[in-house]
């Protein structure tokens, strides 16, 4: 069996390297003067730009998923500290201040700012090396996109945010005013096109995790469908060319998320972790499982995610309303979510048994939580260490995203195959027409529990009536929710920016209602 190869991104921002893969060994005795001389150490600083991905992809958890229709959280009394402010949120109730969003890890916003400036420090120390054409190629292809993916995350949540396009040296040219987000749109097209003809196809399977033009291109296409001005014709070209590559669906739904098959060939691009000892682990069972007493039921081994805060579980738990929003028959149910039931003392479930959420009725005298199965591989060897990686871009996100660009362009004849293609795989019968409602519905139960939902109900125009009726229904299940909750208006579809940084740069200014 061919051996995997994976990028191992470091926590740290410079580390060794191979050309297959990226090892952690920091290197402790070279100035940013000397280093950026050869290959190795050129994809030592790209390895440090990927490595902001994985944050986005914790915080995305919070502000994606949990924000969205899909999910919400199990209360917990006795935090009413951090777990409390990371509620709010989810509540609609967060602001400028909130730390869950401006400290680490929850710093989206500096984040994807760290990341575009080590973008930025590449791509300009690679303009002036001796390195060959070839090289340059692929490290800035690489770069360009990385750039570009920390812009699109930037406009999504913040809106039009400053275009920093070149390395800072010192204070000059560090404190710039808010470009538009019609620029800021601009700027990531022109960087994924520049992109797209000099970063490879994906030909190999398991791929090494790197950015492809695979990925370029399904970038490309959410940045025309997403921006003030859309542009459906260039969207549909980039996405028809993915299906022309040598992407393809896995038959077993479930088999994509399998650690042990990660980077296959419906992956088109995904956040890398490896379980073990060196730093490279995720953490996603542990928090989106139930708080229990015996996680030895779960896990495999024991350890405690019982406590407060963000490394404890009770997060991310499917609404009883997403759960009962799957299609008769769908094969997505019981592999993205499972119900464990058992009894709750002090707010903590001792599991006694996990079942199918797939014609679920609660046994009488027994607690239950539901919770989400898609990335839950156990038996793990430690806690909060698990080599799960996170999807961003699937080969049948394309299909989808696809299929809503054609209906989007009144082609939904044309639409019907690609929407089917996906539902056929899930073990649900074909529909007759593909409409805008069915293909979101589709896309929802695809990549649900993949940070996708929110942004995606923003793209629909729908976001503020959903989540209004997601607080209607949350106020009658839970009296702990306030009256000021849940108000959701259009300025509630952007997040504050951090107040530290308004504090910082005074030619920036705040998004309206925070």
């Amino acid at each position: 069996m061919k051996k995997l190869s994976y990028i191992i991104l470091a926590l740290l921002g410079l580390v060794s390297c191979k050309k297959s893969a990226l090892y952690l060994t920091p290197e402790t005795s070279l100035s940013s003067s000397s280093f950026y001389k050869t290959e190795a150490q050129f994809d030592q600083a790209l390895t440090g730009a990927y490595t902001n991905l994985r944050l986005i992809a914790f915080a995305g958890n919070y502000m994606d998923e949990m924000r969205s229709d899909n999910t919400f959280f199990t209360f917990y009394p006795p935090d009413r500290g951090t777990g409390a402010d990371t509620e709010s949120i989810l509540e609609f109730i967060d602001n400028a201040n909130t730390s869950a969003l401006v400290n680490s890890p929850g710093d989206r916003y500096g984040n994807d700012f760290s990341g575009i400036a080590k973008t930025n420090t590449i791509l300009g120390r690679l303009a002036s090396s001796s390195l060959s054409q070839s090289v340059k190629d692929r490290i800035s292809g690489e770069a360009l996109f990385l750039r570009a993916f920390y812009y699109f995350d930037l406009v999504q949540h913040y809106g039009g945010v400053p275009l920093q396009l070149k390395e800072l040296i010192g204070t000059d040219g560090a404190y710039l005013p808010r470009n538009t987000v019609a620029e800021v749109y601009m700027q990531i097209t022109t960087d994924l096109n520049a992109a797209v003809p000099i970063l490879p196809v994906a030909k190999d399977f398991p791929q090494s995790g790197r950015a492809t033009q695979g990925a370029a291109k399904i970038l490309l296409a959410y940045a025309y469908m997403s921006g003030p001005t859309k542009d459906y014709a260039k969207a549909e070209s980039a996405l028809k060319d993915i299906t022309k590559m040598n992407y393809a669906l896995i038959n077993n739904y479930a088999d994509v998320f399998d650690p042990t098959k990660k980077n296959g060939k419906e992956s088109i691009f995904e956040v890398q972790y490896q379980e073990g000892n060196n730093g490279q682990q995720s953490d996603f069972a542990w928090r989106f499982s139930p708080r229990t007493s015996n996680a030895p039921v779960l896990f495999g081994v024991d350890g405690n995610n019982a406590g407060g805060g963000l490394r404890s579980g009770g997060w991310n738990v499917p609404t009883q309303e997403m759960v009962d929003s799957y299609e008769s028959g769908d094969l997505r149910l019981p592999a993205s979510i499972a119900v464990a039931e058992g009894t709750v003392t002090n707010d903590v479930l001792k599991i006694s048994s996990v079942k199918s959420p797939v014609g679920y009725t609660p046994t009488v005298g027994q607690d239950f939580r539901y919770f989400v199965k898609k990335y839950l591989h156990p038996p793990y060897a430690v806690q909060f260490n698990t080599g799960d990686n996170w999807p961003v871009f699937r080969y049948s996100g394309a299909l989808l995203l696809l299929a809503e660009c054609l209906v989007d362009e009144s082609k939904n004849g044309e639409a019907l195959p690609y929407l089917n293609q996906v539902r056929a795989r899930a073990g649900l019968p074909a529909v007759a027409t593909a409409t805008a409602q069915n293909v979101a519905n589709e896309m929802r139960h695809e990549l649900a529990f993949e940070n996708h939902r929110w942004t995606d109900l923003i793209r629909y125009g729908t976001a503020i009536e959903v989540l209004n009726a997601k607080g209607v229904t949350m106020k009658k299940l839970y009296g702990f929710l306030l009256p000021g909750t849940f108000n959701v208006t259009a300025d509630r579809l952007l997040y504050a920016i951090p107040f530290r940084e308004i504090q910082l740069n005074s030619q920036l200014t705040q998004n309206p209602g925070y």
